[in-house]
């Protein structure tokens, strides 16, 4: 069954929206989009390195990811406000990765599948690295699920129950940087921060609780990544972006019929009245 490309391609969606779901989730929460695009702008410097060094792609990809999210972390809070910090370091790692990979000789590489993915070419191999990074990623927010949230909503209140938010945030950021490093197959480096925000995004006005938005981001990326496979197959068009362009289909749908939906709710309940038990009559009660 693995032997079809487009049965491995939609295993490796899958495997990515179910690991990109509740990071992108706190990234939302945490108003640090531009940390995520800066991290996976960073892994083409990684790609560049995997082929200096004749190395596994992951490999490089997630070093120099990891590199990027401790140093970020590291230099936020100084003297430059975060979104110029990651503004200056996202670009500069992405140049510096492009002019690092044309100074490459005897090795020909094929830019777009790394700027834009390329989930059709994905082997064997590069689904037991998808699905071994998701488990990984999984294991790791599910087991500091609640310490993680509660830095997120409250640092105060964290610090006084004995959580540490500076702990909580790089295991978060590592998290992240392999979200990146297997994600790079499936959306490319520079899709990799829409397939972070634009499930959570969807999701967060369906729902009540943060388990639920995680859920509901999953169930999105996942269709999506699905429905965006079969529809550059048909029409023959990039797969990255096709994916990415349904994302942002089903952001503009559902975003438009929540507030038809929440008028259409409102009004079945004016039209039909809660029915409640009328209390027993003096008569029946005297029966009784």
């Amino acid at each position: 069954m693995l032997d079809d490309f487009m049965v491995r391609a939609a295993l490796a969606g899958i495997g990515v929206s179910l690991a990109a779901a509740p990071l992108g989730c706190f990234v939302v929460w945490r108003r640090m989009a531009y940390f995520g695009d800066a991290t996976a702008h960073a892994a083409m410097l990684g790609v560049a390195l995997s082929l200096t060094l004749s190395t596994p792609i992951f490999a490089g990809v997630l070093l120099i990811s990891l590199l990027m999210a401790v140093t970020v972390s590291m230099l936020s809070g100084r003297n430059y406000a975060m979104d110029t910090l990651l503004g200056v370091m996202a670009h500069s790692a992405l140049a510096v990765g492009l002019v690092a990979v044309s100074f490459l000789d005897g090795i020909r590489i094929d830019l777009m599948a790394y700027l834009f993915g390329d989930i059709l070419a994905v082997g064997r191999n590069d689904l037991a690295v998808i699905w071994g990074g998701t488990l990984l990623v999984l294991i790791m927010v599910g087991y500091r699920w609640s310490s993680i949230l509660l830095a997120t909503l409250s640092p105060d209140l964290a610090l006084a129950s004995g959580i540490s938010p500076r702990r909580e945030q790089l295991i978060l950021t590592v998290a992240l940087a392999i979200v990146v490093a297997v994600a790079i197959k499936v959306v490319g480096v520079l899709l990799i921060a829409a397939l972070l925000i634009i499930p959570a995004a969807t999701a967060r006005p369906f729902s009540r609780t943060p388990e639920v938005m995680a859920g509901i981001a999953a169930l999105i990326g996942i269709l999506a990544n699905t429905g965006g496979l079969f529809a550059s197959y048909q029409l023959d068009s990039p797969t990255g972006p096709t994916i990415v362009c349904v994302l942002a289909g089903l952001f503009l749908l559902l975003n438009t019929l929540k507030p038809l939906w929440q008028k259409t709710e409102a009004l079945f309940v004016r039209i039909i009245p809660s029915r409640t038990p009328e209390p027993p009559s003096l008569k029946e009660a005297s029966k009784d």
